[in-house]
């Protein structure tokens, strides 16, 4: 597998999101752009969980390391944040970030999104519990909350408060994708449940490890569903700011947050025995829902 092969693959994954990164609906230059921001943000996330396909080792020597380096997680977002900071002031080496210059350029991007969100994949490797929610929040404002203002700065559409709600909604999400996600996390050694509320509803790892949720469980899961619930509602005016088919896009986003959490309520908050996941029509009943109450 080449370079570019890697690439693609990387970006076949946005078709199995459960809200499209970049829809047909949208000008096709934001389609453009958003894909080059999904690329960036899909790699960094997987040289950060170990998942880079055949194509690593090509990964390895676009950055300037020998093909074995590929395994070296820390090894390769150093790299990749080098490599990132030459989009800026440069020419650089990876595919994703060649293509990815035309975006910056355009919009006038800078740095501060894209290395926070390397910052989370690096503090991935030596955190792997979160004492507070506070802590938790700190996060995601590193592995969430710049997407969103990456989105709006696309758009043209960044303000203020555009960015705080759009933060709510980003925060939101990452909350429901590990609630989702918990027994794949616990594979890899991380718990993105705070411990204070572990301890508040006494539930230990080995209540996490089990292969369905006790009722201590389901309890923490329902306490973090309604967590996320209030951040998406605090988030939602972000779709009635704007018009036209970023409003149609940003209700897809809100409407896929809570769909995935009607999931994990159908699931009747057991996220172990598999992640609960939205169907379809449940998805697209909730974006018409989010467009109705923001129109």
């Amino acid at each position: 597998m080449t370079g570019d092969d890697t690439s693609r693959a990387v970006l076949d994954k946005a078709a199995r999101e459960n809200f499209p990164v970049a829809p047909v609906f949208l000008p096709r230059a934001w389609r453009q752009d958003l894909m080059a921001v999904y690329g960036f943000a899909r790699l960094v996330d997987d040289i950060g969980d170990g998942d880079l396909a055949a194509g690593g080792r090509h990964d390895a020597v676009h950055l300037g390391l020998e093909p074995a380096q590929a395994g070296d997680r820390a090894a390769m977002l150093d790299a990749f944040e080098a490599d990132l900071r030459r989009v800026f002031d440069g020419t650089p080496t990876h595919p994703l970030l060649l293509a990815l210059q035309p975006t910056v350029r355009r919009h006038r991007l800078t740095p501060g999104p894209f290395l926070g969100l390397i910052a989370a994949n690096r503090q991935d490797q030596r955190v792997r519990r979160y004492a507070s929610y506070d802590e938790l929040l700190a996060y995601c404002e590193l592995s969430a909350n710049p997407v969103g203002r990456l989105v709006l700065s696309i758009t043209g559409t960044s303000t203020p408060e555009r960015v705080r709600r759009s933060d709510a909604v980003c925060t939101a999400l990452q909350i429901v994708e590990h609630l989702q996600d918990v027994a794949e996390d616990l594979g890899r050694d991380r718990i993105y449940l705070p411990a204070e509320d572990m301890k508040r509803f006494s539930v230990d790892e080995d209540d996490l490890a089990a292969s369905s949720a006790n009722a201590r469980v389901r309890s923490l899961v329902a306490f973090e569903v309604e967590r996320a619930r209030e951040l998406l509602a605090e988030g939602t005016p972000l779709v009635g700011s704007v018009r036209g088919r970023l409003r149609l896009l940003l209700a897809g986003f809100v409407g896929g947050g809570r769909a995935a959490l009607k999931a994990v309520e159908g699931a009747e908050y057991d996220v172990l025995a598999g992640a609960p996941k939205a169907t379809k029509p449940v998805l697209l009943r909730e974006v018409g829902s989010t467009l109705r109450r923001e129109g």
